[in-house]
């Protein structure tokens, strides 16, 4: 508890960074969270094979509410394509199912290399897409490859702890599809991934020993408290400084940061 206590600076900060950054670049929180809370826990002497998934399905949590009020908002404004969304949601939550138990039989070590790939792959695509729009079709592909996107989105989305924005949005723009129509329909599945995945988190962690103090089953409720105040409330500032600053400077220098933190994970 102590130590909790004295890390409780570190926590509001880094939510005050997932929230700005969720609105200044439109990424998702769980990508500067997932790292953040790992660290933590194991400045806190907790075992990796107890540290990795404890951060992921914390983050998570933390998605359930910020996609809640972030999908309302882009419904409200019929960003949110509806249509895709109705054929996605099925096989977007069996990919959670089988995120959820993949992870259960994946270590800590390996959770945290897949994590360090993830981040270097996604630092990539930002500093490419910076200089050039990334196109690959016109249009959707079928039905059938749809289908094999939406699972593959749910089951790493949920075994890495991020929301469905981080990989949808990029996804959706191969195929030409309108970047604010992307971010609006990816908010609803931030929700459809973050809730399952959170309680499976919590099942699958239920009898595991030496959990930090407040922690119900792989979800620790006193780092939720004090992140989803801190990223919901400076979301919107992130969104005002993205038509202040040069956001395309700043989105080179945060992916320079995530393949730093990617080369961590994956090295060390």
């Amino acid at each position: 508890m102590n130590e909790l206590l004295i890390l409780i600076p570190i926590l509001l900060g880094s939510g005050i960074i997932a929230g700005l950054l969720a609105g200044l670049l439109g990424v998702g929180g769980g990508i500067v969270i997932v790292p953040m809370l790992y660290h933590i826990f194991m400045y806190m002497h907790i075992d990796i094979s107890i540290a990795m998934p404890l951060a992921i399905g914390t983050s998570l949590s933390t998605i359930v509410v910020t996609s809640i009020i972030s999908a309302r908002s882009h419904h409200k404004k019929g960003g949110i394509d509806w249509e895709l969304s109705k054929r996605w949601i099925p096989f977007v939550i069996f990919g959670v199912l089988l995120g959820t138990i993949s992870s259960k039989f994946i270590d800590g070590s390996n959770l945290k290399f897949m994590f360090g790939v993830l981040l270097l792959i996604i630092s990539i695509n930002m500093i490419v897409s910076s200089f050039k729009t990334l196109v690959i079709s016109n249009e959707l592909p079928g039905k059938f490859r749809q289908s094999i996107f939406a699972t593959l989105l749910g089951g790493f989305a949920s075994m890495l702890g991020i929301g469905g924005g981080t990989l949808m949005v990029p996804l959706l723009t191969l195929f030409s599809f309108p970047i604010h129509r992307a971010v609006s329909t990816a908010s609803i599945f931030g929700l459809i991934i973050s809730v399952p995945a959170t309680i499976s988190y919590i099942i699958i962690g239920w009898n595991i020993e030496n959990l930090p103090i407040a922690s119900t089953g792989y979800v620790n409720w006193i780092a939720f408290i004090i992140l989803v105040p801190m990223t919901m409330f400076f979301a919107p500032f992130g969104v005002k400084l993205a038509y202040k600053l040069n956001v395309k400077q700043l989105k080179i220098a945060f992916a320079v940061f995530l393949a730093c933190v990617g080369l961590k994970m994956v090295l060390v």
